[in-house]
């Protein structure tokens, strides 16, 4: 058998339907019964060790050998948005040296009575405490001049997957629609060598229309790019190699555009860099990479 769940479900429902046979047959109430409550019980097993299964898929998605730990982490605490719709998602990532900073560009409806916060889930390998993230946001429904800084609210835990919400200046109510700008800069999160960059949308719609992933590396230039899609199960699918859509001296800028996006799904974007620049208070320092 596969698994202690399997082997469980196999024998209980062997002894199960043999149990309920022979009590059928024999007109014995109480072997029937126990023959069902076995069955039941190979049913429940075999539920519970497929759930397990799928948590330990999602606990070790793996891209090009590469294990993506942050991803795996973010689907294990995957919360889907049933309040809120999503018409458009435009993601920025400004790569310089070690150093990340996201943008998120969110734009739709309320689709319940109330709604109060959108949640978005910042994921980096390394961690960096949550109160010291330069992170906030804007309303630009109801501060289209940006002059209310908003500071997000952890949900949960911290570590290197963060669930965080923002809060809407004024709570939305039935079709009403929002326009929210979220920025995050992530210190020494990014390395030399084979690395990865993350963007995902969870919410209760079946596509988001409109996205878009802007890729900007400052300074050093990836070899190449690639994107892979991975569904809620955690499985991912190549999509396409990204050519640079503009490119000058060793900054280059890559775009990834999609209609009708499947809302519960993550973007994986792919890369290798021979070196990356370490920024310091007086110095910088070079850090290269060799494949081996």
């Amino acid at each position: 058998m596969d698994s202690p769940q399997d082997s469980f479900a196999y024998w209980t429902t062997v002894l199960g339907t043999t149990s309920a046979f022979f009590g059928l047959i024999q007109s014995i109430s109480w072997l029937a019964g126990i023959g069902a409550l076995l069955i039941a019980g190979s049913i429940v097993a075999i539920a519970y060790g497929r759930k397990q299964r799928q948590r330990l898929n999602l606990a070790s998605l793996r891209v090009e050998d590469r294990s993506i730990d942050s991803l795996s982490m973010a689907n294990l605490r995957r919360r889907v948005n049933r309040t809120l719709v999503i018409q458009e998602a435009r993601n920025t990532a400004d790569i310089r040296g070690e150093d990340l900073t996201v943008r998120w560009f969110c734009t739709g409806y309320c689709q319940a009575e109330r709604a109060s916060a959108i949640e978005f889930s910042i994921d980096s390998d390394n961690v960096v405490p949550f109160a010291e993230l330069e992170c906030f946001a804007y309303d630009l429904r109801n501060d289209p001049l940006r002059k209310h800084r908003i500071r997000p609210v952890l949900i949960g835990t911290d570590g290197m997957s963060k669930k965080i919400a923002v809060p809407f200046l004024a709570p939305l109510g039935p079709q009403e629609p929002f326009n929210i700008e979220l920025t995050c800069e992530l210190p020494r999160c990014m390395k030399a060598g084979l690395d990865y960059y993350t963007a995902s949308v969870s919410f209760a719609q079946e596509h988001v229309p409109r996205y878009t992933v802007k890729l900007t590396f400052e300074e050093q230039r990836p070899q190449w790019v690639r994107v892979y899609e991975c569904d809620p199960a955690g499985t991912p699918k190549l999509m396409r190699d990204l050519a640079p859509e503009a490119e000058a001296g060793e900054r280059a800028v890559y775009k990834d555009t999609a209609e009708d996006l499947p809302a519960q799904s993550a973007r994986v974007y792919f890369f290798e860099r021979d070196y990356i620049l370490h920024r310091g208070a007086h110095r910088r320092e070079v850090t290269h990479y060799h494949a081996r």
